[in-house]
């Protein structure tokens, strides 16, 4: 006899405060072989303003719910079910199996372009041509196409999609239908390499800190996420070695994006004097600060971006402090 299909019940309550919030309630099976009520908080009316929308937010724990009962044979399971559990599972802040940034990028790939599409779509109806076409209609908002690395990095998480499904038992093994879609990743220019002469001029006309920003991350190949995350502590001086531990996206700190990501590297002495002379300058030179600090919040490292540059406009280059 096949697991019972829970859709369990969503209800608006007061809490103690007097707010009001949105709670999910279903049965599970205890260890002692009896059901068990359970209830989970799912957020707060001003958060989830309608139904529709804590609706929407339960739908990865409702698949986990009835993840038992996915597993037998031809259950229809939709492209957005999918997509709720594995959100739900793998990209949650909990998750420990990517790094932020692949968080939040797999997350708006997700939004912008695999919900959108596929959603009502069930899981064993995707087939590896239809895919195929699909990324090859692919525009942006201008009505530009789509950069062939972009539609193989769409390709890449539908596979890792259909993957989770088969590691649930939702899908046969070797059933992916992406296994098989084509989709190049060459590039459609080729991109433009500065000579070291033109890296000289860059770096003359930068200031402070942008200046030992790029001198670091040209020498090391250090990726941005990786260079801001860096912190005095990481900065060997006797034996001229970068310590890469982390890596920051959004304000977000996280492991390295790879494992071969966290090493040691060796800049030229001549990037370690630099080092040396921005740490002297610098307002916070203490082992646990960060390298490149926001120049108003210590805690906070300076952000990526055009906001570093607003930031050290308003709050004042630490070397002239």
């Amino acid at each position: 006899m096949g697991a019972k299909y829970q859709g369990g019940y969503l209800r608006c309550v007061r809490r103690k405060g007097g707010s009001w919030c949105w709670e999910f309630l279903w049965r599970e099976m205890g260890p002692d072989g009896k059901q068990k009520r359970r209830t989970l908080k799912i957020g707060s009316l001003d958060r989830y303003p309608t139904k529709e929308l804590a609706t929407n937010a339960v739908n990865g724990l409702r698949m986990c719910i009835n993840a038992e009962r996915h597993r037998l044979q031809r259950q229809p399971i939709q492209m957005s079910d999918l997509i709720d559990h594995y959100v739900l599972t793998e990209l949650s802040t909990s998750a420990s199996w990517h790094s932020p940034a692949t968080k939040i990028i797999y997350r708006e790939f997700l939004n912008l372009w695999i919900r959108p599409y596929w959603s009502t779509t069930g899981i064993r109806d995707v087939r590896t041509v239809a895919v195929e076409q699909w990324l090859s209609q692919l525009r942006r908002h201008n009505k530009e196409p789509l950069c062939n690395s972009t539609k193989a990095k769409i390709r890449s998480l539908m596979s890792v999609l259909f993957n989770h499904a088969i590691r649930y038992e939702w899908l046969e093994q070797g059933k992916n239908p992406i296994t098989f879609v084509r989709q190049s990743a060459e590039r459609l220019s080729t991109p433009e390499v500065l000579e070291p002469a033109e890296i000289q001029r860059l770096l003359s006309r930068l200031g402070s800190p942008y200046r030992l920003m790029a001198l670091v991350a040209v020498t090391t190949g250090l990726r941005r996420s990786e260079l801001f995350a860096l912190k005095w502590g990481d900065v060997d001086i006797r034996s001229c070695t970068l310590h890469v531990e982390r890596s920051i996206y959004n304000r977000i700190i996280g492991r390295c994006k790879t494992l071969t990501s966290k090493k040691d590297l060796p800049p030229a002495p001549y990037v370690i004097t630099e080092l040396v002379y921005w740490r002297q300058k610098s307002k916070y030179q203490e082992a646990h600060d960060w390298v490149f600090a926001g120049p108003r919040m210590r805690a906070v490292p300076l952000p990526a971006g055009n906001s570093a540059h607003q930031d050290y406009q308003a709050g004042g280059d630490s070397r002239r402090d």
